[in-house]
């Protein structure tokens, strides 16, 4: 089942040619806030399993990122749609790091990140007809400051679960900007989808205008 998401004046012409083949709130909101009409389509990828085969075969977490992301807009099969696929992956000093379970994870999470930098590796690919059109990597850094124990129980009450949505138990969007001391990269990435690279892609190919 597809939601169309129509924005009162879209910039470009028709919701059904345009497809975001996400359940994520934060990367539907970034679309909706730049004016664009699009349906959307959550996929059924099997992410754990593409992680695994990605830790086995010792890709990067870039490539994990990129993978994912193919594998998110090949898995949706509408024809002559351009399909959305992203994908975010955390790495710190050589460690992988997930969508925490459970407040308890966020903390630890959170403790091992503190007083350190981090990447985020955000791909974000084109497809249609299961061709692979275009893609892009970005990867912002981002440095934790050292917080308190108590300001982190504090913002763990604040943002209880909204915080477990996301790959680093923050959301840079809300409290969780708090937690740094220095940013390097696009916010939009950071976000979950590198957004002026994909409005650039959309305008080479006809789906917005000049």
């Amino acid at each position: 089942m597809t939601d169309l998401v129509l924005m009162p004046t879209p910039i470009q012409n028709r919701a059904d040619k345009l497809l975001l083949a996400s359940g994520s709130v934060a990367r539907r909101r970034i679309l909706q806030n730049a004016g664009l009409a699009f349906g959307v389509e959550t996929s059924a990828v099997d992410e754990a399993c593409l992680k695994k085969t990605g830790q086995e075969q010792n890709w990067s977490p870039a490539t994990v990122a990129l993978r994912l992301a193919e594998a998110k807009a090949l898995s949706v099969t509408k024809p002559n749609t351009l399909v959305i696929g992203a994908d975010q992956m955390l790495s710190c000093e050589g460690i992988w790091y997930d969508k925490p379970e459970g407040l308890n994870g966020a903390r630890q999470q959170l403790l091992q990140l503190r007083g350190k930098t981090h990447v985020l590796h955000t791909a974000v690919v084109l497809c249609r007809n299961g061709q692979i059109l275009w893609r892009h990597m970005a990867e912002p850094k981002l440095t934790m400051r050292m917080f308190s124990h108590t300001f982190l129980e504090h913002y763990l009450s604040v943002e209880a679960d909204a915080c477990l949505g996301s790959v680093g138990a923050y959301r840079l969007e809300g409290p969780g900007i708090q937690l740094f001391s220095h940013i390097e990269g696009d916010a939009f990435a950071i976000q979950g989808l590198p957004l002026l690279p994909l409005i650039a892609a959309l305008r080479g190919m006809k789906v917005l205008s000049d």
